[in-house]
Order: C-alpha cells, then sequence, then structure tokens
C-alpha cells in the first residue's frame, strides 16, 4: 500500500556556549568592567569560531550505496517493534546518503515517535515523526492496517534512542538499532554469481538445505540453487509457480527464483518419502555472506 503521508526527520546540532564571569578583587569598578567585556567578547569569537567549524564538517556518509535494503529493526521492548509479518525487518532507503528505515508497527496504539529522549520530545513537536497508514497482509490470509514510521538512521548497528508517544499523551523512552541490512533490489545487485547464506524454518525440523548456496544475478533477476538434504522432492511452489528438480541422481536440486534478500521466502516443497506424496510449507531466508 501506498503510504499516505510521510515526514522526513532534520537532526540539529545545538552549540552552548558558558560565559566567564570575572571578578576584580581589590581592582576599580571600571577594569572590573573591562575584564568582563573583554572575557565576553572572546567567548563570543570561540563560539563563532566553534559554529563555523562545525558548519563546515562534512554530513556523515551512510555505510551503503544509494538503494534499498530490508534491515533488522532491534528494539528493546515488546511492545514497540516491526510487524511479526516482516519477521522484525523494515525497509531501509538510502537516497544521496542519508538512511531512512520505515518500520510498519503492530497497531495503530503508538501514534508518534521522537528521535532522542522522551524528556526532550515534548519540546521540539517540530521533529515529531507522523505516522503512515500501513496494510499488512498475514500468512493466515487475513489483513489490518497499522501505523508505520519512517525513521532518520545516523549510523548503522549502532544503538540510539527513539521515545515513542502512546494514545494516553505520554512519551516513554527506548533503545532501538538497525542492523545486518541486506539488499531488496533486482538492480542492488551485478549481474554475476554469489555465495549466499541459505536459513530454512518450518516442518519437521529434520529436513535441511545447503548454505551457502549459488545465487545467480542475470539480467536483474536472482535465482538461487537449493540442495535438500534429501533426494525424495519432486518439486517445489514458489509464488505459486512449479519447480522441478535440475538433476536425477542425488539430494534433490532445485533453481528457484529470489524475489528479496534478507526478507523470507514461503515455499512449498512435495516429498515423496511418505507413504503418500506430502506437501510441506517452509520458510528461505537468503543473506550475502
Amino acid at each position: 500500500m501506498k503510504k499516505i503521508s510521510r515526514r522526513s526527520f532534520l537532526a540539529a546540532a545545538g552549540l552552548t556556549v558558558a560565559a566567564l564571569a570575572l571578578t576584580a578583587c581589590g581592582g576599580s569598578a571600571s577594569s572590573a568592567a573591562s575584564s568582563v567585556a573583554s572575557s565576553a567578547a572572546s567567548s563570543e569569537a570561540a563560539a563563532s569560531s566553534a559554529v563555523s567549524e562545525a558548519a563546515s564538517e562534512p554530513a556523515a556518509e551512510a555505510a551503503l550505496p544509494d538503494g534499498t535494503y530490508a534491515a533488522d529493526f532491534d528494539t528493546d521492548s515488546s511492545m514497540f517493534h516491526a510487524n511479526e509479518a516482516f519477521d522484525g525487518k523494515g525497509a531501509l532507503t538510502v537516497k544521496e546518503g542519508r538512511m531512512t528505515l520505515h518500520v510498519s508497527l503492530v497497531s495503530k496504539n503508538i501514534v508518534n515517535l521522537y528521535v532522542g529522549t522522551a524528556e526532550d520530545a515534548a519540546s521540539h513537536e517540530a521533529d515529531w515523526l507522523q505516522p503512515t497508514t500501513d496494510v499488512v497482509n498475514y500468512s493466515d490470509g487475513t489483513s489490518d492496517e497499522v501505523y508505520g514510521f519512517d525513521i532518520p538512521v545516523e549510523a548503522l548497528d549502532t544503538d540510539f534512542s527513539v521515545a515513542i508517544l502512546g494514545k494516553k499523551g505520554k512519551w516513554y523512552d527506548h533503545t532501538v538499532s538497525v542492523r545486518n541490512a541486506q539488499p531488496t533490489m533486482k538492480e542492488a545487485l551485478a549481474d554475476g554469481t554469489y555465495t549466499c547464506d541459505v536459513t530454512l524454518e518450518g516442518g519437521s525440523g529434520r529436513a535441511t538445505v545447503e548454505s551457502p548456496a549459488a545465487l545467480t544475478v542475470a539480467d536483474g533477476r536472482m535465482t538461487a540453487t537449493i540442495v535438500w538434504s534429501s533426494p525424495n522432492y519432486d518439486y517445489m511452489l514458489v509464488d505459486g509457480e512449479k519447480y522441478l528438480p535440475t538433476n536425477t541422481e542425488g539430494n534433490s536440486t532445485f533453481e528457484i527464483p529470489v524475489a528479496a534478500l534478507g526478507t523470507p521466502l514461503t515455499v512449498t516443497a512435495d516429498t515423496v518419502a511418505m507413504s503418500k506424496p506430502h506437501e510441506i510449507e517452509y520458510t528461505l531466508t537468503f543473506t550475502l555472506e
């Protein structure tokens, strides 16, 4: 669903300069006033120089090239986190070196975010992050509207403070981080052959797939080679398409499309190891080594 509202957060750094007050002991009133005036002028000059230096410093560059990524959104709260449908992840966009993470939450109970502390949030209303309305589709076929937020990210793999505002009007402090960013756009990887880690979940837990696996990118499309721990899989289903084994001997091997890295891909594999063929649902997650 297209987000209906977005606001970018502009972080501002403030500089506090303490003035030095001098008291002339045993001197005249005029010399004391002169000392204070001289000190104030020096402080003003120092402040001006500091501001100039801060303004001349280049903005911190993102650790990633421009593009779109799936990234883990780690929080310290069981109430404030990414929606379960996204497996704890958000969509990280890097544009002109600036990083923004869009996170769909679990409900509409959190109405604003502020990058900083709860103590500072009330006096910085202009910097409150406004929600978007996101439609989330769950694996059981149901869907729901929840709030999402676009959170500016200064650095990856680094804890930072985010305050949340609930419907009752009270701000709460939390610590979050953005980690394990993986490219999601097909254009993010140049055509070629790569090696990626594969995580398999689902089924009885007895089946495995070989990891790392070969990942081929051709014309911007990603294809992974999946080698099962058994020769008894006779087809796989991915996004409604049926894929047959690429081998006739040894453990069942398939070449399947991968829509995105770092995001669980739901697949179905049919096994003939039982008395009757049986389809089993799994999830596969591919991450670059």
